[in-house]
């Protein structure tokens, strides 16, 4: 029998990723395997996965259970292109793109390969930790829910619901979801956590014992903050923003409204040397950057349009002016070029728009999508990088007489004649440590000598060990 219990949010972005993350960790370090699930996610940071692609936590997940990820772990992803529209990707493969009204009467038929998937993950694990998405709470989406209660009623598992105390109202977001939910799927409901706590958690006791007598539930730990979180890959486009790190080499990246792959840039964050600044919306692109990265998109035409709107068209060519360098990735690479053509309307209406014009390429939007693993060697310096592509279309042009890599002997991505301009199609190129150090050098800034991949490794061991001295894990484990 697989031992089996979901953790479940009171809201959005409480922490589940990251507790699920944790756990995997800490029971993995028992000797137990270890496989996370989370039927239904949405988000446009994914990873490429034995079958295709999933959201990027449950690689991280796949990852702290020491094992490699499967589309099994993921089989619903949905990648937002637009504010009422997604595009469905189903156990690794895109199915279709749907507006969100339109996504209710899909949602139903999507809970068989989600079943499938969980019981295959059950079958070569002793215990799988599932992950909700939202909140049960969101009464008016539960007909047809596959995410969260619909889930767990379906597949009999136990849920275990997160409270973020940090915002404030923990004990009205606990005792609440319970009150409106159905009575069968409250009974599903076999303890609770509150999370992100700062301070003395003795102060909470009373809230804490007041939870636990209004809804009937196991209390089972009240987490205090995990000031190391920001070491792990984030999820969330949301929890970008600000000014990461003080080092005297700048690099400034615009926050596209579909801002995809985002975790390409949390190696360089934790470069000593490199400030990186996120540019929201409305604020100007830093001329005095030394680096400007154009980040990937989910709907590279629609973020285009926005960048131009925000006048960082305008701000890329004084920084360029000034001497600042440009690397675009995936999407980003793609708005590089002379030209953006869409002849089947794959990104809305048919037809073409012109790119900024950095690179003399031009990209075609094709409906065959590129998810893969790439090996690459980086010409100039010689190091060899493993990264994964996933996009639509095709770029080509002159300036790829002058890749950015190699591939198999074959160009991968451009460099504009005068080396100021570059782009390429692959993600996770700065987890390299070798790579980005001489990539960095190149440009002038002077690299640290920390591994990206130990740092995430040691973060991992860290946050099991903060869940394992925070949360009853041994309770956990009967509830299972």
């Amino acid at each position: 029998m697989t031992y089996r219990f979901m953790i479940q949010g009171a809201g959005s972005n409480v922490g589940k990723s990251l507790l699920v993350a944790g756990l995997c960790r800490h029971f993995t370090r028992l000797g137990m395997t270890v496989r996370p699930f989370k039927p239904q996610n949405m988000s446009n940071n994914a990873a490429v996965a034995t079958g295709g692609e999933i959201g990027r936590a449950q690689a991280l997940q796949a990852r702290a259970c020491k094992a490699s990820p499967h589309v099994d772990m993921n089989p619903v992803l949905l990648k937002p292109e637009s504010e009422t529209g997604a595009q469905v990707i189903v156990q690794g493969q895109r199915l279709t793109t749907v507006k969100a009204r339109d996504y209710a009467v899909l949602k139903p038929q999507l809970m068989t390969p989600v079943l499938d998937s969980f019981r295959r993950l059950q079958a070569q694990a002793d215990l799988v930790i599932v992950e909700g998405a939202g909140s049960p709470a969101e009464v008016n989406l539960r007909a047809g829910d596959i995410a969260n209660m619909g889930f767990a009623r379906a597949a009999d598992v136990p849920v275990i619901l997160t409270g973020d105390i940090d915002r404030g109202g923990v004990i009205a977001q606990l005792v609440g979801t319970q009150a409106v939910l159905d009575p069968e799927d409250a009974a599903l409901i076999r303890g609770f956590l509150v999370n992100k706590f700062r301070g003395d958690p003795r102060l909470f006791d009373e809230g804490y014992r007041l939870i636990e007598s209004r809804t009937g539930w196991q209390a089972l730990g009240v987490i205090p903050w995990f000031p190391q979180a920001h070491r792990l890959p984030a999820e969330d486009a949301a929890d970008l923003g600000g000014t990461r790190g003080s080092g005297s080499f700048l690099i400034a990246v615009p926050h596209l409204n579909r801002i995809a792959n985002f975790d390409d840039l949390d190696p360089l964050a934790q470069e000593p040397g490199v400030t990186l600044k996120i540019v929201k919306p409305g604020q100007p692109l830093p001329v005095e950057a030394d680096l400007i990265i154009l980040p990937g998109s989910k709907a590279t035409i629609a973020d285009l349009a926005h960048f131009r709107a925000q006048g960082w068209d305008i701000d890329l060519a004084a920084a360029l002016r000034r001497g600042a360098k440009v690397l675009g990735l995936c999407g980003g690479y793609q708005m590089l070029g002379k030209e953006i053509a869409d002849p089947d309307g794959i990104e809305g209406k048919p037809g073409s728009v012109p790119g900024l014009g950095l690179l003399d390429l031009t990209t075609t939007m094709t409906p065959d999508k590129r998810v893969t693993e790439t090996e690459a060697i980086h010409p100039a310096s010689g190091t060899r990088v493993t990264g994964y592509e996933i996009h639509l279309g095709r770029t080509d042009g002159p300036d790829r007489a002058r890749p950015m890599f190699t591939v198999n002997g074959q160009p991968e991505g451009a460099i504009r004649a005068d080396g100021r301009v570059m782009g390429s199609y692959l993600h996770g190129m700065f987890s390299e440590d070798r790579f980005r150090r001489a990539f960095l050098a190149s440009l002038g800034a002077t690299p640290g000598n920390a591994s990206y991949d130990a740092t995430v490794e040691e973060t991992l061991d860290a946050l099991a060990d903060h869940l394992a001295a925070h949360v009853d894990c041994e309770a956990l484990s009967k509830l299972a």
